[in-house]
């Protein structure tokens, strides 16, 4: 029996114990840098595995790391397992499903393997950062490429995800009893309403591809009162972190002006942000074979595709990576962050593809140990495209 099949056959056999775990996730959702419950659950998987899992990886408490296999490259296979408020709305329950069945199949021929397997527990890609953490803490040092694959509603082998910065602004006014003398007050609230009606007349002149969106996380303290602090947030994405960084600019440049109109005080700060993805075709078309293998057709994605954001790109400017996105729904039936995503990352259709994707990932890393030319190829082209 070759390797392929050997990782395929191990993999369905860990179906049962991988889904049971994934659900786990799904039905105890954690927010960003708080996922104790599910990273409990996966070391303990792994160490069921043999394999020994360091905990507490860069700093962060709920990330982990494992390595295995013989001398040779080393590929990353990289789990997220945090929700969003509405619960597990973006399907990381399966991200975390899909890695941990690869890494299975892959350390059932541990002994045969040209090199070396990392999986990576990657917490609070939902505005977190978590990879870029532990970019910076070394958790990666020494990885040839890394792989993850994300649910959605569509099949893809690569994503376009933009680049973002984070901003908060706070505006600081003078309180006053609205009714008795609001003559006296300068009204906070004003200044970030003024904000954002400059933002909304800025969006006009925004390059195509590019996002901007934000909240208002404190209006005021009290209707009577004139509002002497408020606070918003906002997001601005772009197709590099170049553009990101200039639309974040010019927010602040809002709220200078919202605020010198409204005589109050802005302050700002800047909450880190994202790369854009850099998708490695040469990994992406051995992925995309082996999910049309297993029956599925899985085609680059349209540059133009509406998309979101990961820290996964922060990765891919470091080394050959890829992002795959894999269908569990279908279009109009509920996407990532919808409150109707959130059956479907706990369905029957969904594990069936985090099944399959798992098999696609494993044995997509065990060509790159395999195959000296496609790791060269992928090392090739990430060379050339980050230099351009």
């Amino acid at each position: 029996m070759d390797a392929h099949a050997e990782i395929c056959r191990a993999i369905d056999s860990y179906r049962d114990r991988v889904v049971a775990l994934s659900h786990e996730i799904h039905e105890h959702p954690e927010l960003k840098f708080e996922e104790h419950y599910a990273a409990d659950l996966l070391t303990r998987a792994g160490a069921e595995l043999g394999l020994e899992m360091q905990r507490g990886v860069g700093g962060l408490k709920t990330a982990f790391r494992a390595e295995f296999g013989n001398q040779g490259p080393t590929i990353a296979i990289l789990a997220e397992y945090d929700a969003l408020p509405n619960g597990h709305s973006c399907g990381h329950n399966l991200i975390a499903g899909a890695a941990l069945a690869a890494v299975q199949g892959l350390k059932n021929i541990a002994g045969k393997l040209p090199g070396r397997i990392v999986f990576l527990g990657t917490p609070a890609e939902e505005g977190g950062g978590g990879k870029i953490t532990l970019i910076d803490k070394g958790a990666l040092n020494g990885v040839d490429a890394a792989m993850m694959a994300h649910p959605t509603d569509v099949e893809f082998s690569t994503m376009p995800a933009l680049a973002t910065q984070h901003l908060k602004l706070t505006f600081h006014g003078r309180a006053a009893h609205a009714a008795a003398a609001p003559w006296d007050g300068s009204s906070a609230l004003a200044a970030v309403i003024q904000t954002f009606q400059s933002v909304d007349a800025m969006r006009l002149h925004l390059r195509d591809g590019s996002r901007l969106h934000g909240i208002i996380t404190n209006g005021g303290q009290a209707v009577n009162i004139v509002p002497e602090k408020t606070e918003c947030l906002f997001l601005a994405r772009a197709r590099t972190s170049r553009y990101a960084h200039e639309i974040g600019a010019r927010v602040i440049r809002c709220g200078e002006a919202a605020a010198m109109a409204t005589g109050t005080r802005l302050a700002h700060e800047i909450e880190g942000g994202y790369k854009n993805m850099i998708n490695n075709m040469s990994i992406a078309s051995r992925y995309s074979a082996h999910t049309e293998a297993l029956g599925v057709r899985c085609p680059e994605a349209p540059e133009d595709m509406p998309t979101g954001s990961t820290d996964m790109g922060d990765v891919s400017h470091v080394m050959p990576a890829i992002h795959p996105v894999f269908a569990i729904s279908k279009r109009g039936e509920g996407n990532c962050h919808e409150d109707a995503f959130v059956k479907h990352a706990d369905s029957e259709h969904g594990y069936a593809a985090m099944m399959r994707v798992a098999k696609a990932m494993a044995m997509t890393a065990y060509d790159l140990l395999a195959e000296p030319e496609l790791l060269a190829s992928s090392k090739r082209e990430f060379a050339a495209r980050k230099e351009s």
